[in-house]
């Protein structure tokens, strides 16, 4: 059972105790991430999650990695399409003191200079050996047609530009207005009582003061409202297909839905795209798709590497398979796989300490609460083949294409 308890300031705390394992596991996250940052500063948020870690006015790197390492905890930080998060698991007699330790950083980072320049040189060396991944090149190339100027259309570590220009006062001015008590959600599992874990996040956070001033409002731009294709040539082995669809967001009553069909369409080695493309017409080395969960407008993506001469006939049975969900009535049978499918990894997906954490932790921060827990698996359970159909036909009426591989061979789609 989960307990939720709001303190005066309006931080958000949720427990579950789980007394199997010695293990406390938790999550600290705020409502602020890639989403909100503005085009001028992609990156932002990757760049402060590296860094938030690394120093407060009393704790350089070394004494914060000292004192997770010396109970053997562990204690990391990442940033996400809505979100930002600390993540951190101890023994349960050691959690009170890392629990205090990832306050201070949550509250008090001081991005030291040589820290962010570190960080950001990463960035910059990450971002440039994606330029060597064709699958990334091709999937930052859709999600730019997809979204246009929108902050989802850009990649999650921003560009070489917009990398480049960052620096600490960034990180400063970005925390201090999106890091506060009434956006932070602070989820805990494992073995602590309800009570206890309430006390502890009372005693190192309810002394944070509110500022006066709202947080920056959340403003997604429009997106494109016409199909595109983005045709990149590159030398590759292989030919990369994207085909991609604006989808509904997750509070949409179509979202379960679509859950369940990209189940069925392509996730794991029975699902209908990997049967149908790679094992019955040896047309793939690798085919799936991709539904993200998203507070804003999501995507939904099949895609498929194959051999460049079979680049025109790949993405013609994409296409097929996208339209006969639209045509053609799942069968009960083919229904109830994918259900029992998606639930179940759903439920292995809740086993740890750690998983939980992160799971209700992730749903109070999209404002779906803890009801949505119970709430998905019942609409999953109540999707028919007739809901199935009319979701397909609802949501995939316009295709974005990306297609990475030899000049040769997407050439053949330009028409």
């Amino acid at each position: 059972m989960t307990h939720r308890h709001v303190l005066p300031n309006g931080l958000v705390i949720l427990v579950v105790e789980n007394p199997v394992s010695d293990i406390v596991s938790a999550r600290l996250l705020t409502r602020a991430g890639i989403a909100y940052e503005a085009p001028s500063q992609a990156g932002l948020f990757s760049l402060m999650a590296s860094v938030l870690t690394k120093g407060t006015a009393a704790l350089s790197s070394i004494d914060i990695a000292e004192r997770v390492e010396s109970v053997g905890a562990s204690l990391g930080t990442d940033a996400a399409a809505d979100y930002s998060l600390l993540s951190l698991k101890t023994v349960s007699a050691d959690f009170p003191a890392i629990l205090a330790l990832a306050s201070q950083l949550w509250r008090s980072p001081t991005f030291p200079e040589p820290e962010v320049e570190l960080e950001r040189r990463l960035m910059l060396q990450g971002l440039r050996s994606m330029q060597e991944q064709p699958f990334t090149m091709a999937y930052n190339s859709l999600r730019k047609i997809l979204y246009g100027e929108h902050p989802y259309g850009r990649p999650n570590l921003g560009t070489v530009e917009t990398v480049q220009r960052l620096n600490a006062e960034d990180l400063r001015q970005a925390h201090t207005a999106y890091f506060r008590p009434d956006t932070t959600v602070i989820s805990i599992a494992g073995r602590i009582a309800v009570s206890q874990a309430v006390a502890l996040v009372e005693s190192v956070f309810s002394d944070w003061q509110v500022p006066p001033s709202p947080p920056p409002a959340l403003i997604f731009p429009p997106v494109p409202q016409t199909s595109a294709r983005s045709l990149v040539a590159q030398d590759t082995h292989q030919s990369i297909i994207m085909l991609g669809y604006q989808s509904a967001p997750v509070k949409a009553p179509q979202y379960a839905a679509l859950k369940l069909l990209n189940t069925y369409l392509g996730n794991g080695l029975s699902s209908r795209l990997f049967v149908e493309m790679r094992e019955k017409r040896g047309l793939a080395y690798d085919v799936s798709a991709f539904y993200p969960t998203r507070l804003g407008l999501s995507q939904f993506v099949a895609y498929i590497g194959t051999a460049p001469p079979n680049t025109q006939t790949a993405l013609d049975g994409l296409k097929a398979e996208i339209e006969r969900l639209c045509t053609t009535l799942l069968s009960e049978e083919e229904l109830q796989v994918a259900k029992n499918k998606i639930l179940g990894q759903y439920a292995l997906g809740k086993q740890t300490n750690a998983q939980m954490a992160q799971l209700l932790g992730w749903y109070e921060i999209l404002g779906l609460g803890i009801s949505f827990d119970q709430a998905f698996q019942t609409a999953i359970a109540e999707v028919t083949p007739e809901n199935a159909k009319a979701t397909a036909l609802e949501s995939f009426t316009t295709p974005f294409i990306a297609a990475l591989g030899p000049e040769a061979a997407i050439g053949v789609l330009q028409d």
